[in-house]
């Protein structure tokens, strides 16, 4: 693919202030069946440098605890340590902010911990699920969490991304886009904070040739 044919595949997003920022998607309704794509992490960092994107964002579904302790088992690397082998990532950790959440949370950060993975520069977002105070289980996970990983972002509950996802930016809640902000600083200070600042050039992939 050329860097004309990857950019033509995104779709473009305009920002209040005019910026643009683009999104790979498969157009398709959440009811399909998932398209059949490649799980090295690789490939992605691969199509980012095709596109020339000077920031990614990669949301993956994959359970980290899970992934660790079976790519142990195995003898082989898990997608969790291959995706923070690429160049200047920050692994950012999601978990619902409810008891089942923090306790899925945990399990995930002590693996990580065995594995060596760089907590250091993870920074953790706890979801709310309704609107009200944290539960007290979540709030002591927080402040465990504190001193172990880069930071820890609370994202509050918004209605409209739970009704309708991302389709209407316009009518997020201010503080659902302080939170959103907040996320964006804590993961570029992380990254400053262990490659310096401005970042150095990322190492850029060699183009695949397919005789």
């Amino acid at each position: 693919m050329t860097r004309r044919q990857v950019l033509a595949a995104a779709s473009r997003c305009h920002t209040a202030e005019g910026g643009i920022w683009h999104v790979l998607t498969d157009h398709q309704e959440w009811s399909d069946a998932p398209l059949p794509l490649p799980q090295e992490p690789a490939a992605w960092y691969q199509l980012a440098a095709a596109g020339a994107w000077q920031a990614v964002v990669a949301d993956t579904s994959h359970p980290v605890a899970h992934d660790l302790v079976a790519a142990r088992a195995q003898g082989r690397t898990g997608l969790s340590a291959a995706w923070c082998s690429l160049p200047f990532t920050v692994p950012v950790l999601c978990a619902a902010a409810s008891g089942a959440g923090v306790l899925a949370l945990q399990s995930a950060v002590q693996a990580a911990i065995a594995e060596g993975l760089p907590l250091q520069r993870t920074v953790v977002a706890l979801v709310a699920t309704g609107d009200g105070r944290w539960p007290a289980q979540v709030r002591a996970a927080e402040t465990m969490l504190q001193a172990r990983v880069g930071a820890v972002i609370g994202v509050p509950y918004d209605p409209q991304i739970r009704s309708t996802g991302m389709a209407q930016p316009g009518r997020l809640k201010p503080r659902t886009l302080a939170a959103a902000s907040e996320l964006v600083r804590a993961v570029l200070a992380a990254a400053h904070a262990t490659w310096g600042e401005p970042l150095p050039p990322a190492a850029v992939p060699a183009a695949a040739h397919v005789l």
